[in-house]
C-alpha cells in the first residue's frame, strides 16, 4: 500500500459532516478502491465550538482555511462551504499549491467556472464537481464521459427538490403556493428564506453546468433565462390536470440551429415552470426528488433519478469524485478537464422555440373566438387546441399553441391583454414534453 493521501475538508455543515463521517466509516473500503489510505488531515470551520452532526477530533478542526489548503502535505481538498467567496479564493489557493479539488459549489461553478478550470489546467490538477448538480444522482459524469462519443441534443430536468415538493403538493392536495411552501418549510425542505429555490436561482446555476457539459460550451448562470414558481396558482395546476398534465419547474438546455443556420448551431438554456403530460417520465417525479432526462442522437432517451439534495446523498457524490481524483493522483494523471471547444452561442429567450398554454376570460358573444384566433395568426402562431367554457356573460378560453418563438408567443399574449373583448389573461404557462 502506498503512502496515505491527505484530505482537507472545507466546511462541516450538513454535507461536510457527512463527508467526514463517510471518510471514517469507509476508510478500509476507500483504501482498497484507491490503492492507498485516504486520511482526513483537517477540517476548516468558521467556529470551533459550533454544534456538529459528527464528532471531529479537536486537533483536526481549524478556522484557518487558507493555512489548511496551502499545507505542503495536502493532496486533495473537498470544498463544501458554498457561495462565491471565500470558496473561490480557497479553491484557487489549493490548486496553485498542488492539490486537486472536489467541490459541490454550483453557484461558483455557474458564475466563474472558467477561472477554476483554467487554474486546474495550469496546475495540472483535477477539479471534479459531481455533487454540484442533483445530489447523489450521477449525471455529470455520464455527460462528461459516458456520452462523450455521442451528440446530446437536449437535457430536461427537475433539479430543485424544494420547488418539486411544493408543486407536487399543489397538484395532489389542491393547495395554493403559500400553503405548500409553508409545509415545505415545516418539513425542512425549504429554507426560512426560500428565494434561491422558488425564484429559480438554484436551478439556473445547475442548468448552466448541465448545458456547459452537454454542449461543450461555456455557459454561466447569467446566460440562463430564469422564472420561478411564485406566480403559479392553484388554478394553473387545475388547468394542467384538466389537460392531463402536471406543472413542474424545469431546467431545459437544447441544441438549436441559430438564425444563420450554422451547422454547429446555438443553444437555448432556460428555467421556468411548465406543463408536461402525465405520460412523460418526469411527471412521475414526486416529493423532493430530482430527475434529469437526456436525449442524444445515438443513445436516444435516458433518465437519471434519485434524491437531489441532503447531506448523505450529496456526500455520496463527493466521495465518488474523491475516489476518482485520488486514483488519478496516485497514478500521476489527470481526469477530463473542461470541454468548451464548441463555443456555441446561447440564444436569447425570444428566439427559443416553445409552446404556450393561455387561459383567457372573455366576453361570451359571437366572434370572440375568431378574434382571439386572429391575434395568434397575426404573430405567426398556430393554435393546436382551444377549449371554451361559458359562465353567464363571460367565458373562458383555454388555448394551447403549436411551437413558435417565445417572442412571437409573448407578443400574442400582450395583444390579447389589449383587446376589448378580453376581460383578463388569467394564466400563461409554457408547455413541454409533448409531440407536435
Amino acid at each position: 500500500m502506498n503512502s496515505p493521501l491527505k484530505v482537507a475538508v472545507l466546511g462541516c455543515g450538513s454535507v461536510g459532516s457527512q463527508v467526514v463521517r463517510l471518510l471514517g466509516e469507509q476508510a478500509d473500503d476507500l483504501a482498497a478502491r484507491v490503492g492507498a489510505r485516504v486520511e482526513l488531515a483537517g477540517v476548516a470551520v468558521r467556529r470551533l465550538d459550533a454544534a456538529r452532526e459528527v464528532d471531529v477530533p479537536a486537533g483536526l478542526l481549524t478556522t484557518d482555511a487558507v493555512g489548511l489548503v496551502t499545507r505542503d502535505d495536502i493532496d486533495l481538498v473537498i470544498e463544501v462551504i458554498g457561495g462565491i467567496e471565500p470558496a473561490r479564493s480557497l479553491i484557487l489557493a489549493a490548486l496553485e499549491n498542488g492539490a486537486s479539488v472536489v467541490t459541490a459549489n454550483k453557484a461558483l461553478l455557474a458564475e466563474d467556472g472558467a477561472t477554476l478550470f483554467e487554474a486546474a489546467e495550469k496546475a495540472g490538477r483535477d477539479l471534479y464537481y459531481e455533487a454540484a448538480v442533483a445530489g447523489a444522482i450521477p449525471i455529470l459524469r455520464p455527460l462528461r464521459e459516458s456520452l462523450a462519443g455521442d451528440k446530446v441534443t437536449r437535457v430536461l430536468g427537475i433539479v430543485n427538490g424544494t420547488t418539486n415538493f411544493i408543486l407536487d403538493k399543489m397538484d395532489t392536495s389542491g393547495a395554493g403556493f403559500a400553503d405548500a411552501l409553508e409545509e415545505a418549510q415545516a418539513l425542512g425542505y425549504a429554507e426560512a428564506d426560500p428565494t434561491a429555490d422558488v425564484e429559480g436561482f438554484d436551478a439556473a446555476a445547475k442548468a448552466a453546468i448541465l448545458a456547459s457539459l452537454a454542449f461543450h460550451s461555456r455557459v454561466t448562470a447569467a446566460d440562463v433565462h430564469r422564472e420561478g414558481i411564485t406566480d403559479v396558482t392553484a388554478g394553473d395546476v387545475r388547468s394542467a390536470r384538466d389537460m392531463g398534465s402536471v406543472v413542474k419547474l424545469l431546467a431545459i438546455a437544447e441544441l438549436r440551429e441559430d438564425a444563420s443556420g450554422e451547422a454547429e448551431g446555438a443553444i437555448s438554456v432556460r428555467v421556468h415552470p411548465a406543463m408536461i403530460p402525465r405520460s412523460h417520465p418526469l411527471a412521475s417525479v414526486r416529493e423532493a426528488y430530482n430527475a434529469v432526462f437526456v436525449e442524444s442522437e445515438a443513445a436516444g432517451q435516458l433518465m437519471f433519478y434519485g434524491p437531489g439534495a441532503g447531506g448523505a446523498p450529496t456526500a455520496s457524490a463527493v466521495l465518488g469524485d474523491l475516489v476518482t481524483v485520488a486514483r488519478n493522483h496516485r497514478q500521476g494523471t489527470r481526469g477530463v478537464g473542461e470541454s468548451a471547444y464548441a463555443d456555441r452561442a446561447v440564444l436569447p429567450m425570444g428566439e427559443t422555440l416553445t409552446r404556450y398554454h393561455v387561459a383567457i376570460d372573455v366576453d361570451d358573444r359571437a366572434g370572440v373566438l375568431a378574434a382571439v384566433a386572429q391575434a395568434f395568426a397575426e404573430h405567426g402562431v398556430s393554435i393546436q387546441t382551444v377549449r371554451q367554457e361559458g359562465r353567464g356573460d363571460d367565458a373562458q378560453l383555454v388555448v394551447v399553441s403549436h411551437e413558435a418563438t417565445d417572442a412571437a408567443l409573448s407578443a400574442t399574449v400582450e395583444q390579447l391583454r389589449e383587446m376589448d373583448i378580453v376581460r383578463e389573461v388569467t394564466s400563461v404557462m409554457r408547455v413541454e414534453g409533448t409531440d407536435e
